[in-house]
């Protein structure tokens, strides 16, 4: 069957000779992974090779902006690969540069730097404050990043460290110094942490938040906790980094996630959904603390005028479609369903928190169910959800999701819970 004929009848996708034991041969265990195999998606749906199909509520991990085969992303990547692909940045890269101009346009940033990935964007952030403090606070000769317990900044050596979550950590010692961890949404933690650093030569330098805490259970920042970091770090000249990789662009309802909290931080960083799941990730910063000079950081394929391209279409897209009205009013819709169902289940769940359309619903502590329970129970449903820890289910759908679409999602998982209930 043509490629054409499949878009106008993804249905009849045939069935693939896929051999899971063979891919368990030959691929790293490094994930858990479900029992399905992907092999298509359009929009807000994907089709495993055995021609199933699913609502995708996963969108990659919060990465598939626009879903899948989003007929815009489509046509730049063809054209792109046909134009240029890659070269190095030891050249001028036009896309890469009227990428930049747009985030600037539309950020707090006046600088961005260009890698592959999120925990790369937050290596860069990491060495940048190391060098401003070396350079611009000369008295730091040992810069301390604070970060949140319960945080997720990636996978690298350096980004494990500053993640405040030992499970990660675990077996990969020594970590990387200068980092401490104080509890999220805590401000007299951040204080006496600052105070209880400000001796000898190990002094704060920055401080590295998520604005929405993703893999820790999605739990939003406070906005007066924020306000107040914000002032604190002024007086005190320390840098406020923002760790927006699951949160940026359009996720929670706003271009950014620091415009929920009403304050701008001096650096952050994306990656995720910026270019809709071609692999980019960025690290944004203010003019002041821009100190990185020719050798100080590099990315070989950071930038390239492919994954460039993509990343302009999805945030152009994001604007020419009013896609922040979309994600606004579908999450307040999947939102309120889901508090219905807490109701509906008062002994099963706790509460429903999240902005735009990252959400997450959190089980009852005291009961066996896990979220994995739920998310094993809804794929069955032809529903894909990912946890966000042992007890939060998360929801994090493309940002084109549509009013049916989300009513659709709800009906499959009360059934879903309605089978882990009559399991147990």
């Amino acid at each position: 069957m043509s490629p054409e004929a499949l878009l106008k009848n993804p249905s009849a996708i045939p069935e693939s000779d896929f051999n899971r034991e063979e891919f368990d041969t030959y691929v790293m265990n490094t994930y858990a992974r479900f029992p399905i195999a992907i092999a298509r998606g359009e929009g807000c749906r994907l089709w495993d090779t055995q021609g199933r199909e699913y609502l995708d509520f996963v969108a990659g991990i919060a990465t598939c902006t626009l879903g899948h085969a989003h007929p815009t992303l489509v046509e730049t990547v063809t054209k792109q690969i046909q134009k240029l692909h890659h070269v190095s940045n030891l050249f001028y890269i036009p896309e890469q540069g009227e990428l930049a101009k747009w985030i600037v346009e539309h950020s707090c940033a006046d600088r961005v730097f260009f890698c592959n990935s999120g925990a790369e964007a937050n290596e860069a952030a990491i060495k940048l404050v190391r060098k401003y403090a070396h350079t611009v606070l000369d008295f730091l000769e040992q810069p301390v990043i604070l970060t949140a317990q319960a945080s997720f900044h990636g996978r690298t050596l350096a980004t494990i460290t500053a993640t405040g979550q030992p499970k990660y950590q675990k077996d990969f010692e020594p970590l990387v110094p200068g980092f401490e961890y104080v509890p999220y949404n805590d401000l007299e933690a951040i204080e006496n942490a600052i105070t209880d650093l400000d001796e000898g030569n190990r002094r704060v330098a920055a401080i590295m938040l998520e604005p929405l805490q993703g893999e820790g259970g999605v739990r939003p920042g406070e906005i007066d906790y924020f306000l107040q970091l914000r002032k604190i770090c002024d007086e005190n000249n320390i840098l406020l980094v923002f760790d927006e990789v699951q949160v940026g662009v359009g996720r929670t309802g706003k271009l950014w996630g620091y415009e929920n909290l009403g304050v701008e931080p001096d650096i952050f960083t994306s990656a995720k959904g910026l270019a809709g799941g071609i692999p980019i990730g960025a690290m944004m910063c203010k003019k002041f603390c821009d100190v990185f000079e020719p050798g100080n950081h590099a990315s070989t394929f950071g930038g390239n005028p492919f994954a460039c391209a993509a990343a302009l279409t999805v945030l152009q897209t994001i604007e020419k479609e009013n896609l922040l009205q979309n994600v606004q009013a579908r999450g307040e819709q999947l939102r309120a369903n889901l508090c219905t169902i807490v109701h509906k289940f008062p002994n099963l769940f706790t509460e429903v928190r999240g902005w735009g359309l990252i959400s997450g619903m959190e089980l009852n502590a005291d009961i066996p169910l896990t979220s994995m329970d739920i998310v094993n129970a809804a794929i069955e449903e032809g529903l894909l959800l990912a946890p966000a820890g042992p007890k939060v289910l998360r929801f994090v759908p493309p940002l084109i999701v549509s009013e049916a679409e989300v009513d659709r999602a709800i009906e499959m998982l009360e059934k879903a819970i309605a089978k882990v209930i009559a399991r147990t």
